[in-house]
């Protein structure tokens, strides 16, 4: 029989950094890219404002170009089961980031007019595909990569620290270009930005030693099965899903900041880059300590913090609060959301990693897809009744109620932690 160090693919020094540098431009180019977060977002926005549309109709039409998030796990079959040409990764990222580039390249060609939501919806689907299905193939890779040699948590922080950097830039570039009518050279940017991506995928992913799936429709099946009914993966699945429904995030605290405070739309824009500040903090931060704290001491304190800092936003009410507020947030969500995605990963078979993560990251989507829209539809409700300054703080309390529902879950995860050496000490 082989030794088990034959069995798994082993990594070096070397190969990590490799792979984090390959990481991390793959995710600084998803950051300003993904449609419904990056660079498009608050252009976007801006533009259906422009046209007089209502929260309501803004949060639908986010709600709707977010769908490919949620169908992450269709994207995970096909990448761990249905390889191209003999290609699991190479040929699916290839593929997808070439949709991306020609459909934003179309947008730019074909901006979009007023009342004419057609081919425009259909071109950012086709572009969010690409995007989603290329975070799908990225995050296999890096628990394939990090798994055997416990280093998922460290790739995992400098992959959100390259996308929250990315989103640094794009939330001061996305004020400029909506405060200057330029909102249509979103798409040109992104576009173009997303080029590497296809040369990166050519030369840079290297599947020799990637591990092979079952083999059979009914193995495959029952490995799937098997992952997606652990305790400990239905516990992170439910923490994110709460973790991201924030009925007061997105569309109502930009429409907060630009509509009833009045604050300018490059202002907004630098409150998304000062998030992301906290965001990069919070993930080399991670980095270093992840290995060295107990992940029950880090699950509690990042439940407290998420809370603590979405009532914050009860607090904002000049432009001094709302950047503090907004450096905090950033930091300690994506704390909260490292720890449980490095959990997940360590849990995750690395045979079926593209399914198992996608199907987290999907409920993790549906979660901030719902809240989106929601907030949307109950802050136009409510703003006529209560008015606009306590509707907000009404939908901040439910948020902070959903994250501190995470705490209900904690106990499953104390009694189905990850494998010794393969769980987050």
């Amino acid at each position: 029989m082989a030794h088990s160090s034959q069995l798994e693919p082993t990594v070096d020094r070397r190969e990590i950094q490799r792979l984090g540098f390959l990481f991390a431009a793959l995710y600084f180019i998803q950051g300003i890219a993904e449609p419904g977060e990056g660079l498009i977002a608050q252009p976007l926005r801006s533009l259906m404002r422009s046209w007089g549309e209502s929260a309501a109709a803004i949060s639908t039409i986010s709600l709707i170009i977010s769908v490919p998030w949620v169908l992450k796990p269709f994207y995970g079959l096909l990448t761990d089961f249905v390889p191209i040409f003999g290609s699991r990764r190479k040929s699916y990222l290839f593929l997808c980031s070439g949709a991306t580039v020609l459909s934003l390249i179309l947008l730019f060609f074909f901006p979009p007019e007023k009342g004419a939501f057609g081919i425009f919806v259909v071109l950012l689907l086709v572009a969010t595909v690409g995007v989603a299905f290329t975070d799908i193939v990225v995050d296999a890779l890096m628990v394939e990569k990090g798994q055997p040699t416990g280093r998922t948590g460290r790739l995992q922080s400098i992959q959100w620290a390259a996308i929250y950097v990315a989103t640094i830039l794009t939330g001061t570039l996305g004020g400029y270009l909506s405060a200057n009518h330029l909102q249509n050279y979103s798409f040109l940017i992104c576009g173009l930005i997303t080029l590497p991506t296809v040369l990166m995928a050519w030369f840079f992913i290297d599947e020799s030693h990637s591990p092979k799936p079952p083999g059979s429709l009914r193995g495959d099946l029952k490995l799937l099965w098997h992952t997606a009914k652990s305790p400990a993966v239905l516990a992170v699945g439910g923490f994110l899903f709460l973790l991201n429904f924030n009925p007061f995030s997105s569309t109502v605290l930009y429409l907060r900041m630009t509509s009833d405070l009045g604050w300018s739309e490059q202002f907004s824009g630098n409150c998304t880059s000062l998030a992301s500040v906290g965001s990069v903090l919070g993930s080399i931060a991670y980095g270093f300590y992840c290995r060295r704290v107990r992940f029950s001491l880090l699950i509690h304190l990042g439940i407290a913090a998420c809370v603590l800092s979405a009532l914050g936003y009860w607090a904002m009410r000049d432009p001094l609060s709302a950047m503090v507020i907004s450096v905090l947030t950033g930091f300690s969500l994506i704390t909260a959301t490292l720890v449980q995605l490095d959990i997940a990963a360590r849990v995750c078979p690395a045979a079926a990693a593209g399914t198992t993560f996608a199907l987290l990251m999907a409920v993790s989507n549906l979660g901030f897809s719902a809240s989106t829209w929601a907030g949307g539809q109950l802050y136009d409700y409510f703003k006529t009744v209560m008015g606009p300054t306590a509707t907000f703080n009404v939908l901040v309390a439910i948020g902070a109620l959903c994250t501190a529902a995470g705490w209900l879950l904690v106990p499953l995860l104390h009694r189905h932690p990850p494998e010794e050496g393969a769980g987050v000490s």
